[in-house]
């Protein structure tokens, strides 16, 4: 293809034309001031990321700055009014792409997951998305059934019922997957993909790159992902920047579904404190890479990462659960085939107003109020009717609300009173099979539990908690073993999740000892636990095949396979008249 920024090169070379050396002689970069023969071309960017099946608005708010020092909570969410927010950004622009950084799907709430979440994918399909990066959530029921996410049928991979309200078609937008390998060394899906706007002089292309991260392994269960390899993330990102650029990308847009957070989140745009595990990752990134948009961490920010000899790299996320929209302006120079600048920020989807156990929520005019989109309400609203019978039975009734965290957080203190509530009711699931000792993944744990006025607690808020379908697993282990098992995850590689334990067992965690040591106060009943006695512990399975990065939990001994945890938690919340919440940490931290 012929480009003009081919005919200012070869100018270039001749020296006949000063200014265009002048503008062969600017590095990539945010601005440049130099004379150009073709004015920028502006494109729009909106992204979110981890939107997990929320195709309902999630009762759920975002920190905004209210203007005088402080925040405000922003209702915000729902499939109807995140189309809604994406037309009129997209009107802001003559040029847009619309993308996301992975985990659209699973961990989702009952209207999705229930039907295997197609209805998740209609809805991207309605609003418009081009690409999808694969997170590692998308791998939770398995390499076969996220084909058929993308390429549509009704094959029955996992116990769910597929195509139950439609014909489920697939995604009409392109999941990407540029580190993760089959068998045969070729990507599961393609690794990138181009978008391109304008004619002739004046065209540019968008070229992206998606992948999810080289841990996702540890994260989902080893069954469903047999065969595929997890490459490094920085290695695949650069060996496509050369691919693209000869294929004509103006720009390079990574996806990917790694990412890190601020130390202080009270503002969704700001990079305060920025760390996590996707700087490696940047580190390494060829300079020719222009924006990286992240997720996984559930985190929102807005950062100018420094690169050396080169323009900073934009560096952005947009939360999670369809509340933000990251809202991204690339000004392209199509004679050079470069970025001229590069801009983000993020804004709320504000949706209605809801009331919880803890107050109302209401809307605020400090940002704009997206109405749902009507075409994309009436369709949530089959599946929602659809999911209703299930979702708004009562299951049992809280003596308040269960948080994920603790109502005065400290870093002393890991694993909220909904994760103990879980645990504690795995333990009674299990008794009959000897389990003495249960534990929960912190991380395994997708919300709070919010009971309604009365303290009722319905299927669908318990689904929302814990949406996986794990069996439990009791098994034999000493002592010894279950102190091991608890340090390899605070070990100088520490796992995302903390075992939250049940009633029948405290620990701390001592950061200042050296790893392999640092489990202190471990105690069964009260009493110091015997290292050389054996007990029976509880877990899902997925922590017993692995997942988390415990894998001493899959040598037990004496197996026995027990009933599902959404089954275990509302035994456990329907055997008495009111539950009672936990109200002591059991897991301690000392840093």
């Amino acid at each position: 293809m012929t480009r003009l920024s081919t005919r200012t090169r070869a100018l270039c070379a001749a020296a006949l034309l000063a200014p265009l050396l002048a503008a062969c002689a600017t590095p990539q970069g945010t601005s440049v001031s130099s004379p150009k023969t073709q004015s920028p071309v502006e494109v729009g960017i909106l992204a979110f990321n981890d939107f997990h099946g929320n195709i309902a608005a999630p009762k759920a708010t975002v920190s905004w700055p209210d203007g005088q020092g402080g925040t405000v909570k922003v209702p915000a969410g729902g499939a109807a009014h995140l189309a809604s927010a994406l037309d009129a950004l997209r009107h802001e622009f003559r040029y847009s792409a619309t993308v996301s950084a992975g985990d659209l799907i699973s961990a989702s709430p009952l209207a999705s997951s229930l039907f295997l979440d197609e209805p998740s994918i209609g809805v991207m399909n309605r609003i418009g998305l081009d690409f999808n990066a694969v997170g590692n959530h998308e791998f939770d029921r398995g390499r076969a059934e996220l084909l058929r996410v993308q390429n549509g049928g009704c094959e029955k991979n996992t116990q769910r019922e597929p195509c139950q309200l439609e014909q489920f078609a697939g995604a009409n937008f392109r999941y990407l997957s540029a580190s993760t390998y089959t068998e045969d060394g070729t990507t599961l899906f393609p690794a990138t993909g181009l978008k391109s706007f304008g004619e002739g002089a004046a065209k540019v292309t968008l070229g992206f790159v998606g992948l999810t991260l080289k841990g996702t392994p540890s994260l989902v269960s080893p069954g469903g992902i047999a065969g595929l390899t997890f490459g490094d993330e920085a290695e695949a990102i650069n060996r496509a920047v050369p691919l693209l650029r000869r294929e004509g990308a103006d720009a390079v847009i990574v996806l990917i579904h790694q990412g890190g957070a601020q130390a202080d989140t009270s503002d969704p745009n700001a990079c305060d404190g920025f760390t996590g595990d996707i700087q490696p990752i940047l580190d390494k990134l060829d300079p020719k890479v222009d924006v990286v948009i992240s997720g996984h961490t559930h985190q929102a920010y807005i950062c100018e990462m420094p690169r050396e000899g080169a323009a900073p790299l934009l560096l952005t996320s947009a939360g999670s659960y369809g509340r933000l929209v990251t809202r991204l302006t690339l000004d392209i120079d199509p004679a050079s085939d470069h970025v001229v600048s590069a801009h983000a920020r993020n804004l709320p989807v504000q949706s209605e107003g809801y009331t919880t156990s803890r107050g109302d929520v209401a809307q605020t005019d400090l940002v704009p109020v997206y109405p749902a989109r009507a075409d994309i309400a009436q369709y949530v609203g089959r599946y929602l009717d659809a999911a209703s019978a299930y979702s708004e039975r009562t299951v049992g009734h809280l003596s308040g609300g269960a948080p994920r965290d603790w109502p005065d957080a400290t870093e002393d203190r890991k694993g909220g009173p909904v994760d103990q509530l879980i645990a504690d009711s795995q333990l009674a699931a299990t008794r009959a099979a000897g389990a003495q000792i249960a534990f929960m993944n912190s991380a395994g744990v997708r919300a709070p539990i919010e009971p309604g006025a009365d303290g009722a607690v319905t299927f669908g808020q318990i689904f929302t908690v814990q949406p996986f379908g794990n069996t439990l697993m009791t098994r034999s282990f000493t002592g010894a073993q279950i102190k091991a098992i608890l340090e390899s995850g605070v070990g100088a590689t520490p796992s995302a999740s903390v075992l939250v334990p049940s009633s029948t067992l405290t620990y701390t965690i001592d950061t200042t000892r050296p790893a392999g040591d640092r489990i202190t106060r471990l105690a069964f009943n009260g009493q110091p636990l015997d290292l050389a006695a054996r007990y029976r512990v509880t877990v899902n399975s997925f922590l017993d095949q692995g997942g988390d990065g415990y894998v001493g939990l899959a040598e037990g001994s004496d197996p026995t396979v027990g009933g599902l945890d959404l089954d275990a938690l509302e035994a456990w919340l329907s055997a008495v008249p009111v539950r009672a919440v936990p109200e002591t940490p059991r897991v301690r931290v000392i840093e």
